[in-house]
């Protein structure tokens, strides 16, 4: 049996990285630790005493699933879904007051990756753990509410945040921006970004180093490049595709010396 030739691994490699999924919090944004201090306090609304070896835990869990849907962490460490529900609003409640207070700040570089990638005829949309109410008060905090071209939250994806697929494959569906999975770059600061990336069949899936995990955890979880930030990202998708382009040509070349050559054989 011949080959399929729509068969994905015959389909030729996507040329262009047209639609861009950034995290916020740790990839664009730094917020100063505020994701634990709104946790002690949520913890504290629910009987966990600080300093207790039941906070410590917790805590380490929160540090270790930086990234993933909030909800989804609380329903872990809370079990019920009234006490998870309880801490998730206090939690979302503490961090918009800190944000509110001015403790949340742009990574440098961010906003003029996000304006380069934007000018280059990129789609861009932000992504998050937070609840949606958060994530408007991050993003009119730096007074970014139209940098983006869309934000999304894991209410957008029928509340399936990552490390599931689910919010990437939400902005390609809601954009429209590009018709091969493989022409999606993701970028994000913990192994949820990565793994989010991954399942969802983007082409580059590119961890920076500004937030909660490092190089051997972002690799593990299967980046495909690690930048020191964001800032860096432009130029990567720049010259990702210049080396798809000479590739291509380079191939092309050889196959129609390899036509010219058969068709000089009398054989």
């Amino acid at each position: 049996m011949s080959p399929n030739p729509q068969h994905p691994q015959h389909l030729p490699t996507p040329s262009r990285h047209g639609l861009v999924v950034l995290d916020m919090a740790g990839t664009t944004v730094a917020d100063g630790g505020l994701v634990e201090q709104a946790f002690g306090r949520a913890a504290a609304a629910l009987g966990v005493e600080p300093g207790s070896p039941d906070h410590a835990g917790k805590l380490r869990y929160v540090r270790d699933t930086m990234g993933e849907s909030k909800i989804s962490v609380f329903r872990h460490l809370f079990g019920a879904e009234d006490l998870a529900r309880r801490a998730n609003s206090a939690f979302e409640e503490a961090y918009a007051e800190l944000v509110d207070g001015g403790l949340v700040t742009a990574l440098p570089g961010a906003r003029e990756a996000v304006e380069e990638l934007r000018a280059a005829g990129r789609t861009v949309v932000f992504t998050t753990g937070f609840a949606r109410p958060t994530q408007d008060a991050i993003l009119r905090a730096l007074g970014w509410q139209d940098l983006a071209d869309l934000a999304l939250c894991p209410a957008d994806a029928g509340g399936r945040g990552r490390p599931l697929p689910d919010m990437v494959l939400a902005a390609l569906l809601r954009t429209g921006a590009v018709d091969d999975v493989r022409g999606i770059a993701v970028a994000g600061d913990t192994a949820s970004d990565m793994l989010s990336g991954v399942r969802a069949g983007a082409g580059i899936v590119a961890g920076v180093l500004t937030g909660a995990h490092g190089r051997e955890v972002l690799e593990r979880s299967g980046a495909t490049h690690v930048l020191a930030s964001v800032a860096g990202l432009p130029a990567l998708l720049a010259r990702t595709e210049a080396d798809a382009a000479e590739a291509a040509e380079a191939a092309e070349a050889r196959a129609a010396g390899a036509d010219a050559a058969e068709a000089g054989d009398p054989a």
